[in-house]
């Protein structure tokens, strides 16, 4: 009979304590599973979906708030800017490169995104059919949004105000798909884009039905850009100078604020950090846990096993069978919990991000990383550590000793 099969059987014969060993090395690898594929996820969206920009620019308020509501699009903005002070700062010696959003609307909680080419060129956006939108109510959706809302170019659909749900739908306006982007494996996946006038004209002429007595005369002598409003300016720096003096310059000087996606993304991942770093140590302590629960199984299979074993050794098998066997036994435990860990943690994450409302901050489980290899070997690592012992007695043991007790 192979080794294997020998370690097999033993490790069989109390199933009860071989399914428990299975399920503590299981939980704890699952737990490190979710952890690590969320953790990477959620970095390497923090850094693909502000790559390129250097600094956020909108109404007073949470810096955090405004780098979620407007690079991640996972919060509601802290409130408007007017445009009239923004293109004064789009016109700054210290900007390369300034791209204005108008955010407000949503199509079935996809965010409906007001904005101009800059953001074409900002994110290097390339489409798989159809055209980027140029006039007022053309949009070119994110390849998620088609795929999601079964939309394609030339449908029509309704924008409603707010940004999770359709509510005051705008049926006087309907929105035309004009182009679906090409999959860029970030934000603009989940996105509506439009052109701003799009966004002003839903809200512009909503005010404007509603309000009664309204004075055509006195609007020929006001300019329409004092009245109106940008979200925010995603800024591009044009010299290395400019991280010191531009985002001080709109704090102080301004109604606006700045703030840097780097410091709030670190800040946010540090605080996001802390939790995951909790639940690290306590899935490391239930895998320790599961190591002694393996070498506890293992030396007390050991003794019961000690004259079988003696036996196999007057039948020809060497010292270094027996500790093979032994090492063998605690590599199949761990093998066996860490796949099924492993398999939990994707499965489990998956689960989570079906009910997932933020298309934006969706987790997926049916991703595979390379760092999975090393909560394997770990797993491995942990069954020969466990197990090293009582094979070291297995390969010690006295056979003339153990027959004359038997």
């Amino acid at each position: 009979m192979s080794p294997f099969k020998i370690s097999w059987r033993n490790i069989w014969s109390k199933p009860l304590n071989a399914a428990l060993n299975i399920l503590l090395i299981a939980f704890g690898t699952g737990i490190l599973t979710v952890l690590l594929l969320a953790s990477t996820q959620i970095e390497d969206k923090l850094a693909k979906n502000s790559k390129d920009i250097d600094l956020v620019v909108g109404a007073k308020g949470s810096p955090l708030q405004l780098i979620l509501s407007s690079i991640y699009y996972i919060d509601f903005p802290t409130g408007n800017i007017p445009m009239k002070e923004a293109k004064k700062l789009m016109h700054s010696p210290f900007v390369k490169r300034a791209v204005p959003l108008a955010l407000g609307d949503n199509y079935n909680g996809v965010r409906i995104v007001g904005t101009d080419s800059n953001y074409i060129s900002l994110y290097g956006l390339k489409t798989q059919s159809g055209t980027f939108w140029k006039a007022d109510l053309e949009a070119t959706i994110g390849a998620n949004v088609a795929k999601e809302q079964n939309l394609k170019v030339g449908d029509t659909f309704f924008g409603g105000h707010g940004l999770t749900e359709m509510k005051d739908e705008h049926k006087d306006h309907a929105y035309k798909v004009v182009g679906i982007l090409a999959p860029q494996q970030n934000v603009t996946d989940n996105l509506i884009l439009t052109a701003i006038g799009s966004v002003w004209k839903m809200h512009g002429d909503e005010g404007e039905a509603h309000e009664e007595g309204h004075d055509h005369a006195a609007e020929a002598d006001h300019s329409p850009d004092e009245d109106r409003e940008f979200t925010s300016l995603l800024i591009q720096y044009r010299s290395p100078m400019a991280v010191a003096m531009f985002p001080q310059m709109v704090n102080q000087t301004t109604n606006m604020q700045a703030a840097s996606p780097a410091q709030e993304s670190t800040r946010l991942f540090s605080l996001i950090g802390v939790g995951v770093d909790t639940l690290q140590w306590f899935a490391i302590l239930i895998m320790l846990i599961a190591a002694i629960s393996v070498f506890v199984n293992l030396y007390n299979s050991l003794k019961e096993r000690s004259y079988d074993l003696a036996i196999m050794r007057t039948l020809g098998a060497s010292k270094g069978k027996l500790f093979s066997l032994i090492i063998l036994e605690g590599l199949i435990l761990t093998l066996i919990g860490t796949i099924i860990g492993i398999a939990l943690g994707h499965g489990i994450l998956q689960l989570i991000s079906n009910y997932q409302e933020s298309s934006q901050a969706k987790m997926n489980g049916l991703i595979f990383i390379k760092e999975e290899i090393y909560l394997l070997v770990a797993g491995l690592a942990i069954g020969i550590v466990a197990a090293v012992i009582p094979a070291i007695q297995a390969y010690r043991s006295n056979i003339s000793k153990i027959l004359a007790k038997n």
